[in-house]
């Protein structure tokens, strides 16, 4: 069975170089993955941070179900990410020394069962790299235009 992706941070591909991406797992309660499965997710505020040699998801608002009782879950509470220890060290030291930040590019569903998050590290974007990729992808854009435009015309 596929990948179903849940929720996307397109914001964050925008605003950052990404550096490096990581596959992690996410500790989530019964009517937190009911509401994944519904594709209740918010990453757009999102970051992920490194607290006791834990690697915790901070600010991913993802909706309270439906259906649920008052078992429902707190919808911005802080999320335990699951990954290697050798690799949570490695990014730590990444992320202390060099002023890189972790920010969640998306939520999908692997097997259909479990809720994996795609993890990157990224470096922020100036103001005027922001608008070179504007550029870039404007320019990008045209040429296909021009192209279909083309072999239209022939």
């Amino acid at each position: 069975m596929a990948d179903r992706t849940v929720a996307q941070n397109r914001k964050a591909r925008h605003d950052y170089f990404i550096l490096e991406t990581f596959e992690c797992g996410i500790v989530l309660t019964g009517t937190e993955i009911k509401s994944v499965r519904d594709g209740k997710v918010n990453l757009k505020e999102g970051y992920a941070l490194i607290r006791n040699g834990e690697l915790w998801l901070v600010g991913v608002h993802i909706s309270p179900y439906e259906k649920g009782s008052y078992y429902n879950h707190e919808p911005l509470r802080d999320r335990k990410l699951l990954m290697k220890k050798h690799e949570i060290l490695r990014l730590f030291s990444k992320v202390r020394e060099k002023g890189l930040t972790l920010v969640p590019l998306s939520v999908y569903l692997k097997e259909g069962r479990r809720a994996k998050v795609e993890l990157a590290l990224v470096k922020g974007k100036l103001l005027h790299d922001k608008r070179d990729s504007i550029a870039e992808r404007d320019a990008k854009r045209d040429m296909e235009r021009a192209v279909r435009h083309r072999n239209r015309d022939e």
